[in-house]
């Protein structure tokens, strides 16, 4: 058994007008599947593949209130891709963000709703990701994230050093999942969280004892009806097991 990274999701006070930044942002297609629910993922993506990870917004009425504990690096292929990403993003109504990165050489700004993301400076190791380089999650420990997360997917884990750990899929494309070493405590639930997939044929409930028995715990919320499982890692990050596909 394994399972894969094929999703983030994200509270949004207003899901339409934040899927279609997000849209308009990645050159992405916006589809729902319901009131309050807004995916976005590639024009022409067969979901689940691993050469995106696609993105779930979701109307919750609850404002933001802490920096996430989870977001997303932009790729550019140039130094003039990057200025020119950064005004096109302006335009749509992200803002420059200060939290505390400094003299960098990436941009860090928030969406029309304050989640953060970065636009990086062009880097080789991106070039090939799509407009998404990587998913980062803060964390304490990025080792202990790392053998979490190495065992609970079929991802390979490329580095792992005090301060950063990164994988990407098995198959070598799409963006990459990367935990930076913060200071920063956890302290509300995570407004941005990981949703991951076991595959065909595979059982949920299975799976689910699979993950405990790596260190995943149950959030204690009352699942009763709902169809996935919400478990959080080793550092209370919440994340969604959602039923075989």
């Amino acid at each position: 058994m394994a399972t894969r990274l094929v999703q983030i999701n994200m509270k949004a006070q207003d899901d339409s007008a934040l899927g279609r930044f997000w849209a308009e942002a990645l050159g992405w297609g916006v589809d729902s599947e319901g009131p309050g629910v807004t995916n976005l993922e590639p024009v022409g993506f067969s979901y689940p593949d691993p050469v995106a990870v696609c993105i779930d917004i979701v109307a919750r009425p609850e404002p933001k209130t802490v920096k996430n504990r989870v977001h997303l690096d932009l790729a550019t292929t140039s130094t003039a891709h990057q200025a020119e990403l950064v005004a096109r993003l302006k335009d749509l109504g992200a803002t420059p963000a200060d939290v505390g990165q400094g003299d960098v050489p990436w941009t860090v700004m928030a969406d029309p709703e304050g989640n953060e993301f970065c636009v990086l400076e062009p880097r080789p190791v991106y070039q090939d990701t799509g407009p998404v380089a990587a998913v980062v999650v803060d964390c304490a420990d990025p080792r202990e994230m790392a053998r979490f997360w190495g065992r609970a997917t079929d991802w390979t884990v490329h580095e792992v050093t005090d301060g950063q750990a990164t994988m990407r899929s098995a198959q070598g494309v799409g963006p990459y999942l990367e935990f930076v070493r913060t200071s920063d405590a956890k302290s509300v639930w995570n407004r941005v969280h990981l949703d991951v997939r076991p595959y065909p044929g595979d059982v949920l409930e299975a799976e689910a004892d699979r993950l405990r028995a790596l260190g995943a715990t149950d959030p204690g919320i009352d699942q009763s009806a709902i169809s996935w499982t919400v478990l959080a890692d080793p550092e209370g990050n919440e994340f969604c097991l959602l039923t075989p596909a």
